[in-house]
């Protein structure tokens, strides 16, 4: 039974998707939260399976609570999955770069989000990519963004992993970058998983941005 954790700042939106899982087969309610400390607290208490976290909150934002939840050690990872209103969003590229696991937008058919919420449970990462890589190109590379926030060096990295990580930031699967480079899938999964230990990263979102953010991957091409 997957156990997950439902944020909203509005009353009847959060439980319009409690009422919604608690019928969906593998999946069990077990907290509620109306802000983003409150989720903090609940996540650290319950330790769900997943967060259904809504982005844009008065006080503690889903970014926030975000980073708080994902930073908290734990023998039991918890997973987030961002839910939005917004198309390209700077909350929702935030919360992809400090490890969220995917995002899907609030108006989500049922199916859809218990889909999701098994997918990103079991360990994946759950993008829709051609809305994600559009995200990740409007807030990486923008002249107004902080140069401090243009992402770690990757000087760390061997010459195979900085070419795997390029290819992730193109968005190929790992078949696809087997295929590319004439290696196995398994190989690329070492180089990938290698890549992320050494930079600090825990999703693929994450790769993804860096990639942009340090210029492996140009916007737009």
């Amino acid at each position: 039974m997957i156990e997950v954790l439902v944020v909203d700042d509005q009353d009847l939106v959060r439980a319009g998707f409690v009422a919604l899982l608690r019928v969906a087969p593998g999946i069990s309610v077990v907290g509620e939260a109306a802000d983003g400390q409150e989720a903090v607290d609940q996540a650290a208490r319950l330790r769900p399976d997943v967060v259904l976290m809504d982005i844009r909150m008065p006080g503690t934002n889903g970014v926030v609570a975000t980073e708080r939840i994902l930073a908290a050690e734990s023998d039991r990872p918890t997973r987030v999955l961002v839910l939005t209103t917004f198309d390209l969003d700077e909350y929702v590229y935030a919360a992809l770069r400090a490890g969220a696991s995917g995002f899907l937008f609030k108006d989500v058919r049922a199916e859809r989000l218990v889909a999701a919420i098994h997918t990103i449970a079991a360990g994946e990462q759950l993008f829709a990519p051609s809305v994600t890589r559009r995200l990740i190109e409007a807030y990486t590379n923008r002249p107004d963004r902080p140069a401090a926030a243009r992402g770690p060096g990757l000087d760390c990295l061997t010459a195979r992993e900085t070419e795997v990580l390029r290819l992730v930031g193109k968005g190929m699967t790992n078949g696809g970058i087997a295929g590319e480079l004439v290696v196995s899938e398994s190989t690329v999964k070492t180089h990938v998983n290698r890549a992320m230990t050494k930079l600090g990263l825990s999703s693929r979102a994450q790769i993804v941005a860096l990639a942009y953010e340090s210029g492996l991957v140009t916007p737009g091409a």
